[in-house]
């Protein structure tokens, strides 16, 4: 919930930003504002996502993956981390220099970093497309409470959402790389339809999709803590159990 609410704080404040430019296209202030917001924002919906993946492993098996479940966590975020602070350099330089030379290094530095995030994107995709493929190989061994998850709707509908908010934010990032690498003065930059499109009205429908398909309400599991569920919930894979919790650090 935390880095999504940074993420949607982070577009307000982008947007907020261009609103000023609205008014003034000069204006030093917003241009910064805007910059960097806007550039770093949707890194966390990005974690957002990476950080159901470690649940889904510990709910149907970590048996099926290739990574420990809570590598899953640190190398995403990471990942996540390092492709944040490049754009938030690239924005800043970007944003505050003078110099066409500095504000194009700006504009590489931010360039490098989605690139970093689309590729983290597509390994993350891989992985989980592998342990969705493992598992379904397995449906008739998995136990009794995961395979009853698996078929509920509320389930689905958060597998649903949460697919449809990694196309949207890798689409969004694509999007970037395109716009980027034309330099200040291309033609994708210069577009305002197809940023409003591709920038602002996909990453919409991430944070819908992350927010009606709660993993609070859908997904239950990702409620737990040290192996016990919540008050009202029962059912879920016991990670109390010392195997399991050796599986998971």
């Amino acid at each position: 919930m935390s880095v999504m609410t940074l993420g949607c704080l982070g577009e307000v404040i982008g947007y907020a930003g261009r609103v000023i430019l609205n008014d003034n296209p000069w204006d030093s202030i917003g241009f910064q504002i805007q910059i960097c917001c806007l550039i770093i924002a949707p890194s966390f919906f990005a974690a957002a996502v990476y950080l159901t993946l470690k649940h889904i492993v510990l709910t149907f098996g970590p048996e099926h993956s290739r990574l420990v479940p809570n590598w899953y966590t640190r190398i995403f975020i990471g990942c996540d981390v390092f492709s944040l602070i490049l754009q938030g350099a690239g924005g800043g330089l970007a944003a505050s220099a003078e110099e066409q030379s500095l504000k194009d290094h700006g504009s590489n530095l931010m360039l490098a970093g989605i690139v970093w995030q689309v590729f983290t994107l597509i390994v993350f995709a891989a992985l989980a497309g592998d342990f969705v493929l493992r598992v379904s190989r397995a449906r008739s061994n998995l136990p009794l409470a995961a395979s009853e998850l698996l078929r509920s709707t509320k389930f689905q509908m958060f597998s649903a959402g949460l697919v449809t908010a990694y196309l949207t934010i890798t689409i969004r990032c694509i999007y970037r790389i395109a716009e980027l690498a034309g330099g200040w003065k291309n033609e994708i930059m210069q577009n305002e339809v197809e940023f409003i499109v591709l920038e602002g009205v996909v990453l919409v429908i991430a944070v819908l999709c992350q927010t009606a398909f709660h993993p609070g309400y859908c997904f239950p599991p990702m409620q737990m803590k040290n192996g016990v569920a919540p008050k009202g919930i029962t059912g879920l894979k016991d990670t109390s159990d010392p195997e399991m919790r050796l599986q998971s650090v």
